[in-house]
């Protein structure tokens, strides 16, 4: 129970187990939805307020989020925020991805960097809530504390999030019983979806037999005890007739099929109500969905396409109603139905097929790729130079600046004009002297630069926590393993005229080094051997040669913690993205992609690895 007054936020789970905040428009729709209780419907189409979600429904009987186009269920919850908090005043903070788009932050996230704004601190450390990123209200960035990577972040207005006062019902305890109800049902819509809809909640909750037939009231549909609608194959179907017609009441095993339900019968009423003829055998026995066997439920979501397709409503797949999938076929129908009822074009359809690996290809099929060297390479450990200390590897970047300018150092966060204000162990630099990067121009406390390169790799080079101008040449933690790469006579989705480049990345577990996270602690290595797919083209030779760069500089993986499993110290992919789906891209991460190699090309640069790279390796 919620005593007091309240900011209601609509949030769902994503893969990575975190709950990612609804906007305030879609939670106040579905707020609207629960505060109307049963005589909505129990579902909320999602695509009726934000047409970007128009694939997705909730159901609020099981709090559950189904997209309709995949079958894919996630968890959703009704959660509460203190009125005075980010939500409540309709700020929302976002981060800038990578393809340019606005995302916002975690609920919880967003609450905190907005306290910190109000108490006009100058920046705000995520750490203490699982966050290694520091937020800088002075140039509206995001950093990232152990790559100093850097995104931009912005605070916008929106919506209040919906309010509640006084006593609130929990999630769970949607919907309330029929007896509390303070008013009427409203009657529901008479369109001919909305009558189907109702009448499948009326035949699930039964359980009865009897085809299903859509409302008589329809145009152009025969008679009262004419069904357009061939019933499933079962003991005592009559067969058609020349037309596809069905006369006469249908004798079927009583879980069969639906019960019809006639225009005649009052709005709002069930077939399990005093108005409705009892069942073939007598009861009105309350049968939910997961009592019917799979092969009723299928016929059930067949039988309601059949008839939304009859009726003339346009179509697109809903999946997952075959297979192996956990999506109850059942769901997937009445999901097609509900949609259909919104306005939303629906049919049923065999789902799509994950294509992760090749056909198999036997070893002399496999070839190496013409320009490139060698089919494998391992990597282990390179030590850095030894001799010079961190000083004189800054000395060469630097200019010394005499007179500072009045602003901020970005790192300490404290003017130019004063000493630095880093409290960390202290470098042999004075405090007050200042530089700038010879090639991009920024100015920084060199006693700043020399702590934040202690705090790296010390592997020679430096990057400018600004702009990420790389200086020297950047290597990584990534732990020994073995690349192998070669050619294999398929061709990729979207790459009709060039063979595959197949990569095959080889990482054992072991214990991290002193430049890991947690030297001397084991770490794992979940996954391996990991398969990626190139083109063999130009532009894919050139992407495997930078990438073959990337793996002598120990850039490809590092240890940290996954965001797909949440387990630490464990072997991550570091920013370099890969395709791992070789014949589809129900991932993401498979192909037809157009802007894929241009975008591995942009996040290689971005470490610091190009074409010249290549010559400085051979070098």
């Amino acid at each position: 129970m919620l005593l007091a007054s309240a900011v209601v936020v609509w949030e769902w789970l994503n893969e990575h187990g975190r709950w990612r905040p609804y906007s305030p428009a879609v939670s106040h729709h579905i707020e609207a939805v629960v505060r109307a209780g049963p005589r909505a419907g129990g579902s909320v189409v999602l695509g009726q307020v934000d047409s970007r979600l128009a694939p997705y429904i909730i159901d609020l009987q099981s709090m559950n989020q189904f997209r309709q186009d995949t079958g894919t269920l996630r968890p959703v919850r009704r959660n509460y925020y203190d009125p005075s908090s980010a939500p409540g005043k309709g700020v929302v903070w976002e981060w800038e991805n990578d393809n340019g788009s606005w995302t916002p932050y975690d609920m919880e996230v967003g609450i905190t960097i907005q306290h910190a704004y109000e108490k006009q601190h100058p920046w705000i450390d995520l750490t203490s809530i699982g966050f290694s990123y520091v937020i800088d209200f002075s140039t509206m960035g995001q950093i990232n504390r152990q790559t100093q990577r850097q995104r931009r972040v912005r605070r916008r207005l929106d919506l209040v999030y919906p309010m509640v006062t006084g006593t609130s019902p929990k999630a769970q305890s949607w919907p309330v019983s029929p007896g509390s109800a303070t008013s009427p049902p409203a009657p529901p819509c008479s369109c001919p979806q909305c009558v189907l809809v109702m009448s499948v909640k009326a035949a699930v909750v039964n359980g009865s037999s009897g085809p299903l037939q859509p409302p008589a009231t329809r145009k152009n549909m025969p008679p009262s005890g004419v069904v357009k609608l061939p019933p499933p194959p079962g003991p005592g179907a009559k067969p058609l007739d020349s037309t596809g017609t069905v006369r006469g009441p249908v004798k079927t095993a009583p879980s069969q099929v639906i019960r019809r339900q006639t225009s005649s019968m009052p709005a709002g009423a069930t077939a399990g109500s005093p108005a409705s003829p009892p069942g073939a055998n007598g009861k009105t026995g309350r049968v939910a969905l997961a009592t019917l066997n799979h092969t009723n439920l299928q016929r059930l979501a067949i039988a309601q396409s059949r008839v939304l397709i009859a009726s003339g409503v346009p179509t697109v797949p809903v999946k997952n109603l075959n297979g192996s999938s956990p999506v109850n076929p059942a769901l997937a129908g009445i999901t097609g139905i509900l949609m259909s009822a919104a306005g939303l074009p629906v049919c049923l359809t065999r789902p799509p097929k994950l294509v992760l690996h090749p056909p198999p290809v036997s070893k002399s099929e496999i070839k190496s790729i013409p320009g490139v060297s060698n089919t494998s390479r391992k990597t282990t450990k390179k030590q850095a130079k030894k001799g010079k200390t961190p000083e004189e590897v800054l000395k060469k970047y630097l200019q010394k600046v005499r007179h500072p300018p009045d602003e901020d150092c970005t790192i300490c966060m404290e003017r130019l004009t004063t000493p630095s204000g880093y409290k960390g162990p202290q470098p042999t630099v004075k405090p007050e002297l200042v530089g700038k990067l010879s090639r991009c121009g920024h100015i920084y406390h060199i006693y700043c630069l020399v702590a934040m390169y202690n705090n790296g790799n010390k592997d020679g080079s430096l990057q400018c926590p600004t702009c990420k101008t790389i200086y020297g040449v950047k290597t990584g933690t990534q732990p020994p393993g073995k690349m192998e790469y070669h050619l294999i006579p398929h061709s990729l989705p979207g790459h009709p005229d060039c063979k595959t480049i197949r990569i095959i990345y080889s990482i054992p577990p072991g214990i991290q080094g002193p430049e890991h996270p947690n030297p001397g602690k084991s770490f794992s290595a979940r996954g391996f051997p990991r398969h990626c797919y190139l083109p063999d083209s130009e532009k894919g030779r050139k992407v495997l040669k930078l990438l073959l760069v990337a793996w002598d500089r120990r850039l490809i993986f590092a240890i940290g913690t996954s965001s797909t499993t949440g387990e630490s110290d464990t072997v991550i992919w570091n920013e370099v993205h890969h395709k791992t789906e070789f014949g589809s891209n129900l991932t993401g991460h498979g192909y037809p992609d157009a802007n894929y190699l241009d975008n591995v090309l942009a996040e290689l640069a971005a470490q610091g690895i190009s074409e010249d790279s290549t010559a400085q390796e051979k070098d």
